[in-house]
């Protein structure tokens, strides 16, 4: 399976054919943030769900997320697709129109995509970082292919050290990549199975804070729990990007599964505890594990197009 393209990426490739382009996304980004701070995390999930999605070198950080399908089969469309916020497509769309207006024809969605996601970690008080371009636009988009290709809210460490091997990530980029979790929410269907129902003795998970479980079932009662529920995934410093997240682990407040047990593993522990306990070592392994990411199937050459609208083949 290949996992990632030996295709050159530059920090300058658009320097002579649109010196600005940086400017003009950062611009677009900001103004849809200060509309709304969901607009971080939207934009950059939805970043790390189009680089993780694919087929072998059909795979990759190439918008492919973006097409919108009359049929209801484009990988959006997908059930681990269907909850990412719309406020994501927005910022995306929003950058390529003011980028169109400026250099029609000439920068890709994917790589107005890993500009924003760059834009937006910024903005909600994260580290800045170069960001490598020259991604073209992918030339397909099926539901089919994100089966199983996306980390769920359930799994251990074995399983998710597989799962971002196959894209060439490292464990520590994984654990790094988790911090995201420092911003955005989600919906008590995806960790309600702690609270409720975790084994038949033990009907609350053991590694969940007491306390913290019960703050839990209040949001989100067993009985008649509302669906439309929004639970922050870092229960304290929700809408900043910061080392939080793990501090949380070790306090063991994590809302997921898949994210608690990155204390609970030795394994993973000590990189959990060293950036719980350093915002700038946690900073330098995010912009790096980011970096690798955004190099993952990437299209170049006539293996990929110049997308006109992010949501539509040309």
């Amino acid at each position: 399976m290949a996992v990632e393209s030996d295709a050159q990426l530059s920090e300058n490739f658009y320097t002579s054919t649109c010196p600005n382009v940086e400017l003009i996304v950062r611009q677009a980004v900001t103004t849809k943030y200060q509309q709304t701070t969901i607009t971080a995390p939207a934009t950059l999930r939805m970043f790390f769900h189009d680089c993780f999605v694919g087929v072998c070198s059909l795979a990759g950080c190439d918008a492919s997320v973006l097409i919108a399908s009359g049929n209801g089969d484009a990988e959006k469309d997908a059930q681990d697709n269907i909850s990412l916020a719309g406020d994501g497509f927005d910022t995306v769309n929003k950058a390529k129109v003011a980028v169109e207006a400026q250099c029609p024809g000439l920068v890709s969605c994917a790589d107005i995509m890993a500009l924003a996601a760059r834009d937006v970690v910024v903005l909600a008080g994260g580290p800045g970082f170069k960001v490598e371009l020259g991604r073209r636009d992918g030339l397909v988009s099926n539901a089919s292919r994100v089966e199983r290709k996306l980390p769920g809210p359930e799994l251990d460490v074995n399983s998710l050290v597989d799962l971002f091997a196959s894209n060439g990530l490292t464990m520590t980029d994984m654990i790094a990549l988790s911090g995201a979790h420092t911003i955005g929410f989600s919906h008590c269907d995806r960790f309600a199975n702690r609270l409720y129902n975790f084994s038949a003795l033990m009907p609350v998970d053991p590694t969940l804070d007491p306390a913290y479980a019960q703050q839990l079932m209040q949001s989100c009662p067993r009985v008649g729990s509302d669906p439309s529920v929004a639970v922050n995934l870092d229960l304290t410093t929700p809408n900043v990007f910061d080392n939080v997240y793990f501090q949380n682990l070790v306090a063991r407040k994590g809302l997921f599964t898949s994210d608690q047990v990155l204390f609970n593993d030795f394994r993973s522990q000590a990189t959990v505890i060293r950036f719980a306990n350093s915002a700038e070592e946690f900073n330098r392994a995010f912009t790096s594990a980011m970096r690798k990411l955004g190099r993952v199937g990437i299209k170049v050459g006539n293996q990929g197009e110049i997308r006109r609208d992010c949501s539509a083949f040309n």
